[in-house]
């Protein structure tokens, strides 16, 4: 089965080439190479509630400390941490990646 990232789940249409990208702005977890194949995901695509600036609600949301609670209840993280079972990487361990393929030891 395939695993698709959240911009597919959610349909938000924020990724490249969206059809909201240019009415929101590009999702970062899109861009976020650093995040390239975490949860199975493309680019931050599976790992979204670690990263600043996704949409939840129709809304932007902001860091990651003030949106984790929402996202903790969020179908989408639900499903991710079901699918990976044991290899779900936990978003401590996605901040420590970013941060270090960031340049940011």
């Amino acid at each position: 089965m395939k695993k698709i990232n959240c911009w597919e789940f959610k349909k938000c249409g924020r990724q490249p080439g969206g059809d909201k990208e240019e009415e929101l702005g590009t999702c970062p977890a899109s861009l976020e190479e650093a995040a390239d194949g975490l949860n199975s995901g493309v680019n931050g695509g599976r790992s979204c509630w670690a990263l600043a600036g996704t949409l939840c609600g129709n809304k932007v949301q902001g860091t990651f400390a003030s949106k984790l609670a929402n996202c903790l209840q969020c179908d989408f993280y639900q499903s991710v941490v079901r699918e990976e079972g044991s290899e779900f990487v936990k978003a401590r361990d996605i901040l420590k990646r970013l941060q270090q393929k960031n340049g940011r030891d």
